[in-house]
C-alpha cells in the first residue's frame, strides 16, 4: 500500500518535509501522517489506552511512537501484519482526529485548508 498517496486523497491534505528526510501528511498545519521513507507510518490511534490495544493485536508490526507515543501515536509497518484496509482505517482515525483540533472556523470546508 502507497500510504503517502492514500493519505493525500484525504480533503485538504498535503505533503510536507518538515526535516529533510522526514516526509509527513498534514492537514491544516497539523501533522496527521509521519511517513518517513514509507516502511512504516506514524498515526494517531486515539488515547494510549486505546493504542495499546492495536499493539497487542499486533505486537511485531506496531509500537508505541517515539516521543509522542505517549499522547496516542503508533509506529504501523507498512507491510506487515497490518491489513490495507484496516491501515486505510487507522489513517481515516488519524486525519479526522487531527481535523478535530483545528479551529471551528476550519473544520466544515476541508478542502480549503
Amino acid at each position: 500500500m502507497d500510504v503517502l498517496t492514500y493519505c493525500l486523497t484525504k480533503p485538504g491534505a498535503w505533503q510536507d518535509e518538515p526535516w529533510e528526510g522526514d516526509i509527513v501528511a498534514k492537514a491544516g498545519d497539523k501533522i496527521f501522517a509521519f511517513i518517513g521513507s514509507g516502511e512504516a507510518v506514524s498515526l494517531k490511534c486515539g488515547t494510549r489506552t486505546e493504542a495499546d490495544e492495536l499493539v497487542a493485536i499486533y505486537p511485531d508490526d506496531v509500537s508505541v511512537s517515539h516521543y509522542i507515543g505517549r499522547y496516542g501515536w503508533n509506529l504501523i509497518k507498512v507491510g506487515g501484519k497490518v491489513p490495507d484496509d484496516e491501515l486505510r482505517e487507522l489513517i481515516d482515525q488519524s486525519y479526522e482526529a487531527i481535523v478535530a483540533t483545528l479551529p471551528k472556523s476550519r473544520r466544515g470546508r476541508k478542502d480549503e485548508f
